[in-house]
This record gives C-alpha cells, sequence and structure tokens, in this order.
C-alpha cells in the first residue's frame, strides 16, 4: 500500500509552489513607476508630484503612503529614513526604493499591457456621432 501524506503536509506542498504575481493596481503601478523613475530621490512628496504631473490627479498623502506601505508589505519596495534636513526643524525623509521584485512586477505589467493591445494596430480614434 503507498504511503499517503496527511491532508496538512499537502497542504504545506501546495503553497510551496510558486504562486503567479498578483496584478497591481493603477495607483500601485503608477506609484511602483515613480519610485523607478525618481531613484535616489523617491520619497514622499517627490512621488506625489511625480504621480500628479503624469496623471493630473492630486492624490492625497494618505492614499500615497497607504499605497507605499502596501507595496512595501508585498516586498516590492523597501523604505528607508534619511538624516534630518540641515534646517531649523528639518525632519527627516522616507526614501523608497524598488526590490528585485518591484522590478519584476513591473516587467510583468509591462508584458501584460503589450499583450492586451497586440493586434491593435494605429492608435484608436474616437468616432463623432
Amino acid at each position: 500500500m503507498a504511503h499517503q501524506l496527511p491532508c496538512a503536509a499537502l497542504d504545506l506542498f501546495y503553497n510551496l509552489r510558486e504562486m503567479p504575481t498578483a496584478a497591481l493596481g493603477t495607483l500601485e503601478l503608477t506609484t511602483l513607476l515613480a519610485v523607478a523613475r525618481l531613484k535616489e530621490k523617491a520619497y514622499g512628496l517627490a512621488i506625489r508630484r511625480d504621480l500628479a504631473a503624469r496623471t493630473g490627479r492630486d492624490y492625497s498623502v494618505g492614499a500615497l503612503y497607504t499605497t507605499l506601505q502596501r507595496l512595501e508589505d508585498k516586498g516590492l519596495l523597501t523604505s528607508r529614513h534619511s538624516e534630518p534636513l540641515p534646517i531649523r526643524g528639518g525632519r527627516s525623509r522616507r526614501h523608497f526604493t524598488l526590490t528585485g521584485a518591484g522590478a519584476r512586477a513591473l516587467r510583468e505589467a509591462e508584458r501584460h499591457a503589450t499583450s492586451i493591445w497586440a493586434g491593435i494596430g494605429k492608435p484608436l480614434r474616437p468616432r463623432l456621432a
């Protein structure tokens, strides 16, 4: 008779397999792209300005930091605090860096978008009624 593993062991084996990366939301993707673009200058206010300039939307500080924390929790970003600014009452900044997993997520998002747009040809133009 073949030895059968208990259900818990099978579940553990299943969970160890590589799972597909979850799709990124629009704000998560644009935030990751801003961090990649800004490199060592990627801190809260700079990221917020970059997002506003590129999307035409002024995201709240809370929405931005919630998104940054979620991306850090997913392992797509890391953060560190800088030294306080050299002005009276200067505060430190929280700088963000793209991780290897974050870079892979961006490449995957680009491949996914390219796949979706494949076969469209020239850019779409809306028809006038």
